[in-house]
């Protein structure tokens, strides 16, 4: 029996995520003595291997295409190359940076401790801190905040175990660029790696279980997307399922697969799988504060996100639901708001705008037109290719398209799509007409600058059908 003494705070976080860290700068300068605990890096998942690194990433494979496209442009530049090991060097600062911001943030808070280790409860407001030179602190509060997040989903498929497959987190700290990638999901991970891994030079195969790219989607978006990594060399196999994993030669890897055209035999030098993540709650011990979970471990809450634990709140991707970082920070502000301004915040109902980086980007917000048709709604659909749009011509960047989803009643948005050259900036000021109530006559009627990319507005409403 561990009998060292426990130590009262006012409010206890579990992880340094998106919520976590906010929150717990919010609390301490309001004067709860806040303490805040992490067993790995600071950041969660958005600083540490999602949002940071693969875009910082991504920004160095856009500017080899570009610079590859370059003659285009009527620029003539030779001998372009990857220097795979200063790209990774380049993330790796980024993310350090950002680190250690987070650290030295924390260092100036008054009210605010920040622990080392790996928490886990021992009572509904008790939990044990494993420190990671040995021993433990024990720590109790009227209320605690679990930001733990998730880590990817390992698939039971025959013989995985004798290869070396890696995570998304782990192809991004590799030494050597893979000659062959083989992507086993057709995500939004999945997708934007193969773009990037083939522009970084890999030769790329994506392989996805069902029959399209991006299951969320419709089709018409999934299958320009599916067309500009094809055309950029990407190998896109829909209808595929993996069959049997082994080993070829001393590091390579072969995939037994079954498609829609018989049985396929497909080699590579690097298997990357993203087909899902798992929540970060095996270590918790949530039994011993009562805490319910569902059948996939993602702790259940209410719309104001508190669990079955009166006064345990669980914040960002551990909760399940959409899994992006700025869903996570809206998380905060409701916890924040209730706890903290008297207010009354809830989760139901809040917009899920987000947006894939691939180049084009995907930018989404509302209904697509397959989940409006399928909740019945009178829609009106507004559609055009991005070769239509002045500023994409003259960039040269006129892959993609843009489609809106309309009310045929009233005139107002219900979502949208946008598969074009910032795609994520066009949607969001979508996103604010919704929030608006602007209907889309006034968008298709109002005065945007010549040549923008807003200006396709115009032009997109004037295409309803």
């Amino acid at each position: 029996m561990n009998n060292d003494p426990v130590e009262p705070f006012d409010a206890l976080i579990i992880g340094v995520g998106q919520s976590g860290k906010p929150l717990a700068t919010a609390l301490a300068k309001k004067g709860w003595r806040t303490a805040i605990i992490e067993r790995n890096q600071v950041g969660g998942s958005c600083i540490n291997y999602g949002c940071t690194p693969t875009k910082t990433l991504l920004s160095s494979a856009e500017m080899a295409f570009q610079a590859r496209r370059a003659a285009e442009f009527g620029i003539d530049i030779a001998d372009i190359g990857v220097d795979f090991k200063a790209v990774i060097e380049r993330k790796d600062k980024v993310v350090q940076k950002f680190r250690d911001g987070i650290n030295d943030s924390f260092a100036e808070t008054e009210n605010l401790t920040f622990i080392q280790g790996e928490a886990r409860f021992t009572a509904p407001r008790e939990i044990a801190v494993k420190l990671p030179a040995g021993g433990q602190r024990n720590l109790t509060a009227n209320y605690i905040f679990i930001d733990c997040g998730t880590h990817p989903k390992k698939p039971d498929l025959p013989g995985l175990d004798t290869v070396s497959w890696v995570t998304s987190t782990e192809l991004m700290d590799a030494t050597e660029l893979p000659e062959h990638l083989l992507i086993l999901g057709g995500g939004y991970i999945g997708v934007e790696f193969s773009q990037m891994f083939r522009r970084f030079g890999s030769e790329v195969t994506i392989i996805e279980r069902g029959d399209q790219l991006l299951s969320r989607e419709d089709k018409d978006i999934a299958d320009e997307l599916t067309k500009i990594l094809e055309d950029e060399g990407v190998r896109v196999m829909t209808n595929t399922s993996v069959e049997q994993v082994s080993r070829s030669g001393d590091n390579g890897v072969t995939l037994a697969l079954k498609t829609d055209k018989g049985p396929v035999l497909l080699t590579g030098t690097k298997l990357l799988v993203v087909t899902g993540t798992t929540p970060n709650t095996a270590a918790l011990n949530l039994t011993a504060a009562g805490i319910t979970t569902d059948e996939h471990g993602f702790i259940q809450v209410n719309d104001k996100l508190e669990t079955s634990q009166p006064g345990v709140y669980a914040l960002g991707d551990i909760k399940g639901g959409p899994a992006f970082t700025h869903i996570s920070y809206d998380d905060y502000r409701v916890v924040k708001k209730n706890l903290l301004e008297g207010g009354d915040a809830s989760i139901v109902g809040r917009p899920v705008p987000y947006t894939i980086f691939t180049d084009p980007q995907l930018g989404r917000v509302g209904l697509s037109e397959t989940e409006a048709r399928q909740q019945g709604k009178s829609i009106k659909v507004a559609s055009m290719p991005m070769s239509s749009v002045a500023r994409a011509i003259e960039t040269n960047r006129t892959g993609g398209l843009m489609k809106v989803i309309i009310d045929a009643d009233t005139d107002q948005i219900l979502g949208a799509a946008i598969l074009g050259m910032e795609g994520g900036e066009v949607m969001t000021m979508l996103q604010i007409a919704m929030m608006g109530n602007v209907t889309y006559p006034r968008l298709r009627d109002a005065v945007f600058a010549h040549p923008t990319l807003a200006e396709a507005l115009n032009n997109v409403f004037s295409r309803v059908e």
